[in-house]
């Protein structure tokens, strides 16, 4: 795929003023053939069934990320299956673990997927993951749509036109955690980071927003995935004299705050920052005030208590709700996409997942939406995450980014929401 993303507005939800930033991408505007995703379905190939594999994380570093990821898939079925389903039959399902974090797992589970004939593959949540294994899936014509990738790779990669994401690119996150560091107030900033496409590319981003708004990242500090330690790395930060901390990790976050307090520089002397792959509850992990004061981004629409209550009659166990609603959406959106090809297949679902997503009747429902495409309109899906406008590469040109803060019993809550537009 490729995707020239040449500019993002930013604006806060509540706020008048719009900010707007450069921003780096895919520089080709050129897509080839097997890149365009609006173009007309092909002749019917499917089975008649369209089948949902989940590979989503039940263990590794993201496992926290697993269960909301699975309900929102669970909960999109639901809804289809009680408005007729799709094609006049029942949605299938097949589950597999992504053990994100360590792609070693992967392989395996894209294999008893492919095996149950999935026709979309909802997942990975890691973007180095989805990368490990997007070429067995494509090459299979089975569209993989991920809920919870962030890396700008995707954003050129050559995926035959079957990959789709309703997380957007890091360019977008980057940006906004670039101002927020500068808003308040630091002017020479580190950043810790995970050696691999999500770690570097939200790096780059966020050091990118940094440096063109007039401050300076004094450090960029990578780590291999699988360290066990990060004295060395840490040592450099502080050797860096940052005012501020950038900290892009996994669950490794448990492990590093630690090291970073012992070193003199944890969150209560320099001001800290996480991402969508660490801002977790930690309230377990760490003592009280730990984490005070720390503020984090991820993407995500502010999440309406309706869908809250939905999520939770899915799996009442939840207390974690990140990337449910764009698992939801990702669901939604192959199913219709399937009803507006009236044809199951990969091909045929990837052929119109954009066109469902805008530019239509405006819906809010799978019932509504497929009771629009039955009546011949081009439909408009707005969804639980958000709008889901689909550019012609397959990732969301609009999307919000939240800004959440931890308290001092290591959990965090909202502060802001900030819309951005990827032009």
């Amino acid at each position: 795929m490729k995707n020239s993303t040449k500019l993002v507005r930013l604006a806060a939800v509540a706020a008048a003023s719009a900010l707007v930033l450069a921003a780096c991408g895919g520089g080709d505007d050129d897509k080839s053939s097997s890149d365009d995703k609006t173009s007309a379905a092909p002749a019917a190939k499917g089975d008649g069934t369209l089948t949902v594999g989940t590979l989503l994380p039940s263990t590794g570093d993201l496992a926290f990320l697993g269960p909301p990821e699975f309900a929102g898939v669970d909960l999109a079925v639901k809804d289809i299956n009680e408005a007729g389903g799709v094609l006049g039959k029942p949605v299938a399902q097949s589950k597999a673990d992504s053990g994100d974090g360590t792609p070693k797992i992967a392989p395996g589970s894209v294999d008893k997927l492919l095996a149950a004939k999935s026709d979309v593959i909802v997942g990975a949540a890691s973007s180095s993951v989805s990368l490990s294994v997007i070429d067995k899936i494509i090459g299979a014509g089975v569209v993989q749509f991920s809920p919870a990738n962030t890396s700008t790779a995707f954003d050129e990669y050559d995926d035959k036109g079957l990959y789709f994401r309703t997380a957007p690119s890091d360019v977008l996150q980057g940006a906004v955690l670039g101002n927020l560091v500068l808003q308040d107030g630091a002017k020479n900033v580190a950043i810790l980071a995970r050696q691999e496409a999500y770690g570097e590319a939200l790096a780059e981003n966020t050091k990118k927003t940094i440096e063109e708004q007039g401050g300076k990242v004094a450090e960029t500090v990578l780590y291999a995935v699988d360290a066990t330690s990060y004295t060395s790395e840490i040592q450099k930060i502080k050797d860096s004299g940052a005012d501020a901390i950038i900290v892009i990790a996994f669950n490794e976050t448990t492990k590093i705050i630690p090291g970073l307090e012992q070193a003199g520089i944890g969150p209560k002397q320099v001001p800290t920052y996480f991402v969508d792959g660490n801002t977790a509850d930690y309230s377990k992990d760490f003592p009280k005030g730990t984490l005070q004061g720390v503020k984090a981004t991820y993407p995500g629409a502010q999440l309406k208590d309706d869908f809250k209550a939905r999520m939770l009659e899915i799996d009442p166990k939840l207390t974690d709700f990140t990337y449910g609603p764009e698992s939801y959406d990702a669901t939604i959106l192959s199913a219709l996409a399937a009803e507006a090809a009236k044809d199951d297949s990969g091909k045929s679902i990837a052929s119109k997942i954009v066109e469902v997503s805008r530019e239509g009747e405006k819906c809010t429902t799978f019932k509504d939406c497929v009771a629009l495409l039955k009546d011949g309109q081009d439909i408009d899906y707005d969804g639980v995450s958000g709008p889901v406008d689909m550019n012609d590469s397959g990732s969301p040109s609009k999307a919000t980014i939240g800004i959440f803060e931890y308290a001092a019993d290591n959990t965090f809550k909202n502060t802001d929401y900030i819309t951005g537009v990827v032009e």
